[in-house]
C-alpha cells in the first residue's frame, strides 16, 4: 500500500468519524446506559442469595427459586396484584382512548362557542404538577365512599376514574393535533353520501390508528407503573397493584427480599414489552403526526 493510499484511508476514516462515527458511539453509550439496570435486575432475580450483596458480579449464580416462591407461595398475593394491575391499566387505557378521541374529534371538527377556551384550558391544566391534587383526591374519595362505596378508597373503579381524569388533557390535545392532519374533505364526502357524525367519527378513528395506539400505550404504561396515586387510593393488601405491592417486599412488610422483588419486577415488565412490540409499527408515525400544531 502506497503512502498516498494510506493517507486517503486516514482522511476517509476521519471524515466518517466526524459525520457518522460519533453517532454510533453515542448510540452504544445510550444502549449500555439503558440496558444496565435491566441486566442488573435480571441478575438479582436469578441470584441464589436473594439479596443485592455481591451484585457487582452479574450472573455469578443461577437459580429460579425467586420466581418459584413468587408464583407458587399460597400466602404471596403477587398473582392477584398482577391481575389487579392488568385490569386497572387495561380499562384505564381503553377509557382514555375513547374519552380523548371523542373530545379531540369535537375540538377538531365541530365549531362551537368556547372551543378555543376549552383548548387553552386543557393546556393550562397540564402546567400544574399532579402532586397538588393528591390531597384533594384523597378527601374526595373519602366523601364519595360514604355515598357510593364503589367510588371510595380501596376501589379499583375509583382508581380508574382518577387515571381517566388525569390523562384527559394532554392526550386530548395530542389527538387533536393528529385529527387536524386528516383532510376535512373526507368528512364532506362522507356527509354527501349521507353519513352522520357517528359514522364520520368512526371513519376518522380508522384513519387515526397510530395516535390511538400511542395514547393507549402511554396510558397503559402510566397506570401500570403508577405508585403514588395507587398507594393513596388502595390500602388493603389484596387490592394493591404491582408497583405498590412490590414495594412491600423491600419496605419491611414482607421482609426485605430483593430476589423476589427483582423477579416480580422482571415479570411485571413483560406486559409492557409485549404491548410495545405489538403496537410498534404505529408508534413512530403517531408521535410525529400528533406533534403537528393544529
Amino acid at each position: 500500500m502506497t503512502a498516498s493510499q494510506t493517507a486517503d484511508r486516514r482522511r476517509a476514516l476521519r471524515s466518517w468519524v466526524k459525520e457518522i462515527g460519533w453517532r454510533h458511539v453515542l448510540a452504544i453509550a445510550a444502549i449500555v446506559f439503558a440496558l444496565f439496570p435491566l441486566v442488573f435486575v435480571l441478575s438479582a432475580s436469578l441470584s441464589q442469595r436473594g439479596t443485592l450483596t455481591g451484585s457487582s458480579s452479574l450472573f455469578s449464580s443461577f437459580t429460579i427459586d425467586s420466581y418459584i416462591r413468587l408464583l407458587t407461595d399460597p400466602f404471596n398475593p403477587y398473582p392477584r396484584w398482577f391481575g389487579n394491575t392488568i385490569l386497572v391499566a387495561g380499562v384505564s387505557a381503553l377509557g382514555t382512548v375513547i374519552l380523548c378521541a371523542t373530545a379531540a374529534y369535537a375540538f377538531s371538527r365541530i365549531r362551537f362557542r368556547g372551543r378555543r377556551t376549552g383548548l387553552v384550558g386543557l393546556v393550562l391544566l397540564q402546567m400544574f404538577p399532579q402532586l397538588l391534587a393528591y390531597v384533594a383526591i384523597f378527601l374526595l374519595l373519602i366523601a364519595l365512599g360514604e355515598v357510593f362505596p364503589a367510588l371510595g378508597l380501596n376501589s379499583h373503579l375509583a382508581l380508574i376514574m382518577v387515571y381517566l381524569g388525569g390523562a384527559l388533557g394532554v392526550n386530548t390535545f395530542l389527538m387533536y393535533g393528529f385529527f387536524n392532519t386528516i383532510p376535512k374533505e373526507i368528512d364532506e364526502a362522507a356527509t354527501i353520501d349521507g353519513a352522520g357524525h357517528v359514522r364520520i367519527f368512526l371513519m376518522v378513528l380508522r384513519l387515526s390508528m397510530p395516535i390511538l395506539a400511542v395514547v393507549g400505550l402511554l396510558s397503559f404504561i402510566s397506570a401500570f407503573d403508577d405508585f403514588v396515586i395507587a398507594s393513596v387510593v388502595l390500602t388493603r393488601t389484596e387490592d394493591l397493584t404491582l408497583a405498590v405491592g412490590l414495594y412491600g417486599y423491600v419496605s419491611g412488610q414482607f421482609a426485605k427480599n430483593w430476589g423476589v422483588f427483582a423477579a416480580g419486577a422482571v415479570l411485571a415488565a413483560l406486559p409492557i414489552v409485549i404491548l410495545f412490540l405489538y403496537l410498534q409499527r404505529h408508534i413512530v408515525s403517531g408521535l410525529a403526526a400528533g406533534a403537528v400544531k393544529g
